[in-house]
């Protein structure tokens, strides 16, 4: 009552409680500065920054499978991207893109249906999981977190990982099929010849490229 009293003395206005409100929401961080989240973000999600341009999250059960759907194509992308990084540092042979040619121990007719009844086994569970506690986990154990570093900064901390490794698979995949080199070879061959070897020698060799391929 005096502050407010106190602030009409000085011809100031009291803000009203809902303003407040507003106005905290929004000054949170968002994936383009000084533009309004949509409703239905309210920033409770990991790495919520607003972004939903098509607004796929309005319906709050769908929104929750879609950050989930997120959360695990980022740690596929992050193993993805490590795998290809390290296979490269080690000198493995072949490149990650002819992997799927290669003839392994097991061949491909017996290697499928193992994969397809052990992924199907997982995922399964993994969904069963998710619809009962809403969080992600491993085959009954919900949460999965055996190294006991579940905490919402982390949360954050790993999806805008798994955001990151998704881009840069992508970038791989494009490299790959525009210069036939990998990751570490196409960035020392630019930084040896940053004007011979760039987007526009590969754009306007793509031809010859894809014909050597």
């Amino acid at each position: 009552m005096i502050a407010a009293k106190s602030q009409v003395a000085l011809g100031r206005r009291a803000p009203v409680r809902g303003q407040s409100v507003i106005a905290a929401a929004s000054a949170r961080p968002t994936w383009l500065p000084g533009l309004n989240a949509p409703a239905h973000l309210k920033g409770a999600l990991a790495g919520d920054n607003g972004f939903d341009p098509l607004g796929l999250g309005q319906d709050e059960g769908r929104l929750k499978w879609y950050a989930e759907a997120e959360k695990t194509n980022g740690r596929w992308a992050m193993v993805a991207v490590t795998g290809i990084l390290g296979q490269e540092l080690l000198g493995v042979s072949p490149a990650w893109w002819e992997a799927g040619a290669k003839e392994y121990d097991i061949p491909a007719q017996a290697l499928t249906p193992i994969e397809f009844i052990v992924m199907g086994f997982l995922e399964i569970k993994r969904y069963q999981g998710f619809k009962q506690t809403g969080t992600s986990g491993f085959i009954n154990s919900f949460p999965f977190d055996p190294a006991g570093m579940n905490s919402p900064s982390m949360a954050t901390k790993e999806v805008k990982n798994g955001r990151l490794a998704m881009v840069a698979f992508i970038g791989f995949s494009v490299q790959a099929l525009a210069t036939r080199t990998q990751p570490i070879e196409g960035l020392t061959a630019h930084l040896g010849d940053p004007f011979g070897k760039n987007i526009t020698y590969y754009l306007t060799h793509l031809p010859e490229t894809l014909g050597s391929a």
